[in-house]
Parts: structure tokens; C-alpha cells; sequence
């Protein structure tokens, strides 16, 4: 049986494909936008829709666990962007009561 040498710089059970660029950031500003500001929320937003792209343009390259982080990502973005809208609401009608129950004294 013949040995193949193994090329420089490759491993023998790579499939070639590698991570998205920004799949663990999203991730993590995903989670911190739940926790910390909403601000982390759309920043992760604007970096998921670009790595999104990459993903549908050729998703052969990328692997599906990086794919899957971005998905995460963006879920936790979400929630927390409605968490935070509907805190402003509930700030904003609680507001609206108090100010008018002051005026009708």
C-alpha cells in the first residue's frame, strides 16, 4: 500500500470548510443584548445579516455549526429586542397612568 505524504498546512480529515468570520461574536452580543442593553442587540443584527449572506452564497465553504451559531445569535437578539420594547411600553403607559392619575386629584 502506498503512503500519500501529508500536504503542509492541511490535516488529513479536514473537509475544506471553515467557521463564518463573525459566528461566535453574534453569538455572544446576542446573549449580551438580553442581559446588558439592547444596543449589543442590533450590533449583532447588522453583523448576522452579512455573515447570513456569505452562508447563502456559498455554503459549502462554511461549516453548519457556525451557520447555527448565527441563527442562535440572532434569536437572542430578537427576544431581547422585544424585551426592551415592551419594557419601554410598559415604562411609557406606567408614565402615562401616574401623570394622569396626578391630574385628576
Amino acid at each position: 500500500m502506498e503512503q500519500y505524504p501529508n500536504p503542509p498546512g492541511r490535516d488529513l480529515f479536514s473537509t475544506g470548510q471553515r467557521s463564518l468570520p463573525n459566528a461566535t461574536t453574534v453569538l455572544v452580543l446576542g446573549i449580551l443584548s438580553i442581559v446588558v442593553c439592547f444596543i449589543c442587540g442590533i450590533i449583532a443584527l447588522v453583523i448576522a445579516s452579512g455573515d447570513k449572506r456569505l452562508y447563502q452564497q456559498n455554503p459549502a465553504i462554511y461549516t453548519a455549526s457556525s451557520y447555527d451559531l448565527i441563527k442562535a445569535g440572532r434569536i437572542c437578539s430578537i427576544i431581547s429586542l422585544c424585551l426592551w420594547g415592551f419594557g419601554i411600553l410598559f415604562y411609557i403607559l406606567m408614565m402615562t397612568i401616574f401623570v394622569t392619575a396626578d391630574h385628576w386629584r
